[in-house]
């Protein structure tokens, strides 16, 4: 019996929060902006989330030799199924619709 090959999600972007100046003047508040990994690494961000279910994401930074370039990854199977950047998603033959995270990265 053949094994099934593992599914592999590779998304170059995703969001990360920053902070801005309140409209009053008076502090900051927080908002996300979509950015590509390497930029965010660059750049020294250090929170991450899917810029489209908005669930949690795994950092794969490191670069090997004839692979990927640093990408993100869903932590949840459940977020790639009903994500439409997620593996699962994309795979599935079931007419599933898309929808955000069950538990989003506030």
């Amino acid at each position: 019996m053949a094994t099934k090959p593992a599914v592999s999600e590779k998304l170059y972007e995703c969001e990360v929060k920053r902070r801005r100046v309140r409209p009053s003047g008076t502090g900051y508040e927080p908002f996300w902006k979509i950015k590509s990994l390497v930029e965010a690494l660059v750049d020294g961000d250090t929170e991450f989330r899917c810029k489209d279910c908005h669930g949690a994401v795994k950092l794969h930074k490191r670069h090997v030799v004839d692979g990927p370039s640093a990408h993100v990854a869903h932590k949840l199977r459940n977020d790639s199924e009903y994500c439409t950047s997620g593996a699962y998603f994309l795979g599935a033959t079931d007419g599933r619709a898309s929808r955000l995270s069950g538990t989003p990265v506030a």
